[in-house]
């Protein structure tokens, strides 16, 4: 039995079975396009098949498996208002979350993390963590549309990456550790930016202010929206 997302698209579903067999094969043969083939053979396709539903293989196992730990967190978080913690609660909670959402297949997941450490693999991992990213901020609520809508995704993603590979390593109290230190890190930094007389990240305002313009189709939103909400420190 799985928890991959449902949908009534062939190619998703064919998808999520192809994930399923590849994590039962990976934590052995390691995260291959050998496993992607096997998978596919497993879960009844031909090659022709496989190819046309995975043309990257292991890059498009890789993908499937985080988006699927992202939507397994906000399920164990469906329960939780995020407006009645405090910013740092929220994201402490999200991280919580995306961590045991990929603890449930750790043998696996330590292998899809090795092959995402490689260096021809290392953008694909960054992207993938800041997509995880992106995902629990705007479960905490996050609206920002300036520059600190891609700081705050940015420095989570890195909290993520950290965080998993010591759980993966040291176990889940470690990681919590590690988090909560991390995001006090974050909120001293952002406390920091906020009363500097010179902001730190100033010189990427113009670039940060036309990605926002191309990705919402309007104006910025006023000087320092959603900084506010980062400055909530007990």
């Amino acid at each position: 039995m799985t928890d991959a997302p449902q949908s009534h698209d062939w190619a998703d579903d064919a998808e999520q079975r192809l994930l399923d067999e590849a994590l039962k094969i990976a934590p052995q043969h390691g995260w291959t396009g050998r496993t992607a083939r096997a998978a596919g053979r497993a879960a009844g396709f031909s090659e022709g098949e496989t190819e046309l539903l995975l043309p990257h293989g292991p890059a498009d196992l890789a993908a499937l498996l985080s988006r699927r730990h992202d939507a397994r967190a906000l399920l164990i978080l469906k329960d939780v208002d995020p407006l009645s913690l405090k910013v740092r609660e929220r994201i402490g909670r999200a991280v919580e979350a995306r961590l045991d959402a990929a603890a449930q297949d750790e043998p696996a997941t330590r292998r899809w993390m090795g092959w995402l450490t490689l260096p021809g693999n290392a953008g694909l991992g960054a992207r993938l963590a800041w997509e995880s990213a992106d995902a629990l901020w705007r479960w905490a609520g996050d609206v920002a549309t300036d520059e600190n809508h891609y700081s705050k995704r940015a420095l989570l993603a890195g909290i993520l990456t950290g965080a998993l590979a010591i759980r993966l390593g040291s176990g889940r109290k470690a990681a919590a550790a590690f988090t909560e230190r991390r995001i006090g890190d974050v909120m001293r930094f952002e406390t920091f930016k906020a009363s500097a007389p010179v902001r730190p990240y100033a010189w990427l305002a113009s670039a940060a202010t036309m990605l926002g313009r191309m990705r919402y189709g309007r104006a910025e939103p006023p000087p320092n929206a959603g900084e506010a909400e980062l400055r909530d420190i007990p």
